[in-house]
């Protein structure tokens, strides 16, 4: 609930192509995406489901080929399957737990595109966003949005947010994070989107070992 009060207002307050993004993704009931993480210290690819209010499945593709999470907004808990659904063990954790919190301290229960947009806002408060521009990414018409914090300001380290949007969904196409000194942190970017598609509840709730 809080994070829709949120979206609302950050969709209330910001300029387009962002405003015309996060109120798109609050009619949003689910999706399920493909992601591709460069940082400075390897790659990342994984497989990420999401249903509202706040669902999450994580499956890795690389590294920790086969692992898997899940992420239930009723128990505000993490069950992760190191080798694969089924397979033992099955860890109850956290969202805080270090084993599975991001490079960057990202948690699972807030690794949604939403939580993204809310990221971006916060850093416009006192900060600005250079006029957007038509481009592509592999292809892919895109919009082009490059949003800077005021001096010094971060928002989970980050200091600027380029992003891509797709002009039809405003769904990310990629985003590339960088720090107060200009160094990119990450680069994800986001591949075989579909939206609004159906995800059974026993995606989010495999079976007890």
């Amino acid at each position: 609930m809080l994070a829709a009060l949120a979206l609302a207002a950050l969709a209330a307050s910001r300029p387009a192509p962002l405003a015309d993004a996060v109120e798109h993704y609050r009619t949003v009931e689910s999706y399920r995406v493909t992601l591709h993480t460069v940082r400075p210290d390897g790659e990342e690819h994984l497989r990420y489901y999401y249903r509202k209010p706040g669902f999450v499945r994580i499956e890795f593709v690389r590294p920790h080929a086969g692992a898997v999470l899940v992420y239930s907004p009723l128990t505000r808990r993490v069950r992760l399957w190191p080798f694969g659904v089924g397979r033992f063990p099955e860890l109850d954790l956290s969202p805080r737990n270090p084993l599975v919190r991001g490079v960057g301290g990202q948690t699972v229960d807030r690794s949604d595109v939403g939580a993204l947009f809310e990221h971006v806002g916060a850093l416009l408060e006192a900060g600005h966003a250079e006029a957007p521009d038509e481009t592509s990414v592999d292809a892919r018409p895109a919009l082009r949005l490059v949003v800077s914090g005021a001096p010094g300001q971060t928002i989970a380290g980050v200091h600027q947010y380029e992003l891509w949007l797709d002009p039809a969904t405003r769904f990310p196409l990629r985003v590339i994070s960088r720090d107060p000194a200009g160094a990119v942190i990450e680069t994800v970017t986001f591949d075989a989107l579909e939206i609004d598609v159906p995800l059974a509840h026993t995606l989010f709730d495999p079976p007890h070992d």
